[in-house]
């Protein structure tokens, strides 16, 4: 009696042979594949040949105008405002009285010395003529000359204190707006308008940490404010004395060169500073740049192989990066395909774009 074999023996049998037959076509696949790979020739790129170029650096910071001389108006003494003569954004003289306290318990007080003054010169006069026919001892006479300076002393005294009652104009300028009105009871706190100096205006900016060696007195900047397109000129006065810590930047102070009311103190302007021109600038175009995730790199084609090097980039403009270290003039710098070379790979460069 014949036995048949299992189906399960069966299928196994057709599985194996199926997948021998896949292996074998895949293998024939991949070897067509890795012989193309080998036969694969350079990669054609263009390149640009690094060359010293004179390049000026030119960078715009933020900067606040600022009134040549400003102030607040505070009094003196505490007080009742009597008198208040703010000429609200109107231009004022140095020494014009801008408001008046109350003094006349100080009135009062000065015209009693001034009455105690007359007697005590009218007592010294008759010592005088005493002490000349010897009817007083000399020291008789010191006592009533001493109380007649001494009047005077309180009489300069009170005659301060009045002064004091006085808020004037410190200097010429423009009176802002009024924060009192007469009858209001003020103190040496309380503002009673500001002033401003705009025959001549300043403009403060600060500049980076860098840039500090850059910036010389008497130097030129130019300037904008917001909603304008007028250009002004400033002239550089002063730099503060040390760069400050939490912003690493350098506080410039400048002269505004022209007079203009559009100009108001407190505005902010944007500032366009120009260096002096670096005349052996290394510059490659911005796309020949490769950032890593530690500094950045370019591809250097040399004897025909792609050659990585490290660089060290300054500042750029719209379609070129200064290089500070890493490349030498003469070096050929691949611009394109960078994407597709490998350190050491084979190149063909098809173009020089400046030749």
């Amino acid at each position: 009696m014949t036995t048949q074999p299992p189906i399960r023996y069966c299928f196994f049998i057709a599985a194996l042979g199926l997948l021998s037959a896949c292996g074998g076509e895949s293998k024939k696949e991949v070897k067509p594949q890795q012989a193309a790979g080998r036969s694969q020739g350079p990669i054609r790129v263009e390149a640009y040949v690094v060359k010293p170029q004179s390049f000026a650096e030119n960078i715009e910071v933020p900067g606040s105008i600022i009134a040549n001389e400003t102030t607040e108006i505070h009094p003196e003494v505490s007080g009742r405002v009597v008198n208040l003569n703010v000429a609200e954004g109107r231009q004022v003289a140095k020494g014009t009285l801008l408001a008046k306290l109350y003094d006349a318990d100080l009135q009062a007080q000065l015209k009693k010395l001034q009455v105690q003054l007359e007697i005590a010169n009218t007592n010294e006069e008759r010592s005088s003529q005493l002490l000349k026919i010897q009817g007083i001892s000399k020291a008789d006479y010191d006592a009533s000359l001493l109380n007649v300076n001494n009047i005077k002393a309180d009489i300069d005294i009170i005659r301060t204190e009045i002064t004091r009652t006085e808020i004037r104009a410190p200097f010429n300028g423009k009176m802002g707006l009024k924060n009192i009105s007469p009858g209001a009871y003020v103190t040496p706190t309380t503002i009673i308008a500001v002033i401003n100096q705009t025959g001549e205006l300043k403009l403060d900016f600060t500049v980076p940490e860098k840039y500090t060696s850059k910036i010389k007195t008497g130097q030129l900047v130019t300037f904008s404010y917001e909603g304008a397109s007028k250009k002004y000129t400033a002239k550089v006065i002063a730099t503060e004395s040390s760069v400050a810590e939490n912003t690493r930047s350098l506080k410039v102070r400048s002269l505004v060169q022209a007079q203009d009311e559009a100009l108001i103190p407190g505005s902010f302007a944007k500032v366009q500073l120009a260096f002096d021109p670096d005349p052996n600038a290394i510059l490659v175009p911005t796309q020949a740049i490769l950032p890593q995730a530690r500094g950045k790199k370019v591809v250097l084609a040399s004897n025909g192989q792609a050659k990585f090097v490290d660089v060290t980039t300054g500042v750029r403009d719209s379609s070129r990066v200064q290089v500070t270290q890493g490349l030498k003039a003469g070096d050929t710098v691949v611009i394109t395909g960078l994407l597709t070379l490998r350190p050491e790979g084979k190149l063909q460069v098809s173009k020089v774009v400046n030749p």
